[in-house]
């Protein structure tokens, strides 16, 4: 029996689209809340994928937790409108008497979530987590096991498993964000805990930024701009240049929003959007790219496709992309067409950095 009774799509919607919107822990999660009274139950999701937990709770008091703005765009999309997520741990509103999450990938984010839950929960508040074995670290069961209770777990079934805990801990405050030491700029950086690379400089983004280019630029988009870095030390090089930084995570924009507080007076755009789907068209003069290759669990480069795409449309004619990735990810091919040209500015080891012009 399937327990995901509506079709759960994807966002954002793709032409022959091969991947659903939920798994086998979506469903098994789902087959045991459907054997719980939620009836006068404060009930909280997090890390719901596209909707397949908030569309199928049934009536319940509860609300939806993510910091991806592809998955708040899912569940709204998916629900009719019905849910609407919030993207900010501090406007948790507790107590609650069953959280269910979804474990993520990133276990600093997921410790980060457990802290900021303590204040908001009650003695004997259940605590269910559902993944895919294959992405269940073992450190998982630890940070469960410090920060709420004592683990149990459920058999596995359809390669997937579910985790209870029953609150039996203290309030904590959560170690998140920290601060982040770089060489090159006088003030730490804030880094929040579903950043990528959080506790040091990764060696891409060190590259990179020794090929920032100055020049007439007036609008510049750091765009995926996790804690803000590229976007900052444009603005070094680009002082009259007005910066927008873009990311799909609510932590991140929230990380380049007081980093950029930190380092400058005026005034930067920030947008939590997925790639630059919402942006204007023909609005920038130079786009600093760096994309991911995965989303969630699922790995491709149909995100660097789409950020791409969204850059030859907000460029404006004569403006410049200038992207970073592993040399085997072939972005030069990729650039030149959609762009009609590309170059190759400059290669290590592991890295090769690409700019296009748009004619």
């Amino acid at each position: 029996m399937t327990f995901i009774r509506q079709k759960i799509q994807r966002y954002p919607l793709r032409k022959n689209e091969l991947l659903q919107g939920w798994d086998s822990a979506d469903e098994l999660l789902l087959k045991h809340v459907h054997t719980l009274d939620l009836k006068d139950k404060k009930v909280l999701v997090v890390n719901d994928q596209f909707g397949a937990i908030s569309c199928h709770l049934g009536p319940c008091d509860f609300l939806t937790f993510t910091d991806s703005f592809v998955s708040a765009a899912g569940i709204r999309n998916n629900s009719g409108g019905k849910v609407e997520p919030i993207s900010d741990l501090t406007e948790l509103q507790g107590p609650y008497d069953l959280v269910l999450i979804q474990i993520p990938k990133n276990m600093s984010f997921f410790e980060d979530i457990l802290c900021r839950l303590t204040p908001h929960l009650k003695e004997k508040s259940k605590i269910i987590c559902a993944s895919m074995v294959k992405h269940l670290a073992p450190s998982s069961f630890d940070l469960l096991n410090k920060y709420i209770g004592t683990t149990t777990t459920s058999l596995a079934e359809k390669k997937a498993r579910l985790i209870f805990a029953d609150f039996t801990k203290e309030q904590i405050s959560s170690p998140y964000p920290i601060k982040l030491n770089v060489e090159e700029f006088k003030t730490p950086f804030i880094n929040g805990s579903n950043l990528f690379s959080r506790e040091k400089l990764d060696i891409g983004t060190r590259f990179f930024l020794e090929h920032i280019p100055a020049g007439d630029f007036s609008a510049i988009l750091d765009l995926g701009c996790a804690n803000g870095i590229i976007g900052i030390k444009a603005k070094e090089k680009n002082p009259s240049a007005k910066i927008t930084f873009c990311d799909e995570s609510a932590i991140a924009i929230s990380s380049a929003r007081q980093n950029y507080k930190n380092n400058f007076e005026d005034e930067a755009a920030f947008l939590w959007t997925n790639c630059f789907e919402s942006g204007e068209s023909e609005s920038m003069n130079l786009i600093l790219c760096n994309p991911p290759f995965h989303q969630q669990n699922t790995v491709g480069d149909f995100i660097a496709w789409q950020m791409f795409e969204d850059s030859l449309r907000t460029l404006k004619k004569g403006g410049m992309i200038r992207v970073i990735g592993n040399s085997h990810l072939g972005y030069q091919l990729k650039l030149k067409k959609l762009f009609g040209n590309s170059k190759v500015i400059a290669t290590n080891q592991k890295f090769m950095i690409i700019e296009a012009v748009k004619k």
